[in-house]
């Protein structure tokens, strides 16, 4: 009786859920957690060794997941993209935009290339991919999309200036998004991960830095991937998170609480 009650509240059994960025270590996550909970899973990135990795775990659990190679940071790519999933599975139910990338370059040392790189990946990319596959959702009255923020999205956070105002803007699209779509079936919300070691983080996480995270952390630790699979849950079923648009969703050990 208690399976049956968490499989309808957070199951997404006959749903279709794309994960942009599903090569790397947090969306993979988030993708496994998804096929876990019954959704036909679109792993969407550049890297086939890493998506063969997450979709073999996937199918052993049972799961269900394929891979679509695909440079999303065109919106040509983007609308190919999403109509190739269409064409192949007929529905598209959940987006996770997560593609990103960061830098710890002094803010008088970045140059303009640094500048359009991040913001047309970390922003743009995120924009483009609400605008295409928003517009599908929107056309069958339903659809949850989950954008990849950051704790630098909300409060300034040293040494990732180009990084955190790109994030920034990503929390800001969404709330003005949810607002205008919720009438309309479709919500989109925020998941803000704290401080997790993935892979686009490691180059910024130097002694001195994990020393000054740890202090601000009242959990004392980094965050591990699978700890982001419950909040997706949440955020992507129908049922669970029927009332949740707009949504900051924070999951960092308590890092935003602290002050001194």
């Amino acid at each position: 009786m208690m399976k049956n009650y968490l499989e309808d509240l957070f199951g997404l059994t006959a749903k279709t859920a794309v994960v942009i960025g599903g090569t790397g270590e947090l969306c993979g996550a988030m993708a496994e957690g998804l096929a876990r909970a019954g959704a036909e899973v679109i792993i969407v990135g550049r890297n086939k060794e890493k998506a063969a990795t997450r979709i073999s775990v996937i199918k052993k659990a049972g799961g269900h997941a394929r891979f679509l190679e695909a440079d999303v940071s065109t919106k040509s790519a983007l609308s190919a993209l999403k109509d190739r999933i269409l064409k192949e599975v007929n529905q598209i139910d959940i987006l996770i935009n997560g593609a990103g990338i960061n830098s710890p370059t002094p803010f008088f040392e970045v140059e303009e290339e640094e500048i359009d790189q991040i913001l047309n990946l970390n922003f743009k990319a995120i924009y483009l991919g609400c605008q295409i596959f928003g517009k599908h959702m929107l056309s069958k009255g339903s659809g949850s999309i989950i954008n990849l923020g950051s704790i630098s999205g909300m409060n300034p956070l040293s040494k990732v200036f180009t990084y955190s105002a790109s994030k920034a803007a990503v929390h800001n699209l969404t709330k003005n998004l949810a607002r205008e779509w919720a009438e309309k079936g479709v919500r989109v919300n925020t998941l803000v991960p704290g401080f997790f070691p993935a892979e686009q983080n490691r180059k910024v996480l130097t002694e001195d830095r994990v020393a000054q995270i740890m202090g601000h952390t009242p959990i004392k630790r980094f965050g591990e991937s699978r700890e982001l699979i419950g909040a997706t849950l949440l955020l992507a079923s129908e049922n669970a998170g029927s009332f949740i648009t707009g949504h900051e969703m924070v999951v960092d050990g308590g890092f935003n609480a602290m002050t001194i």
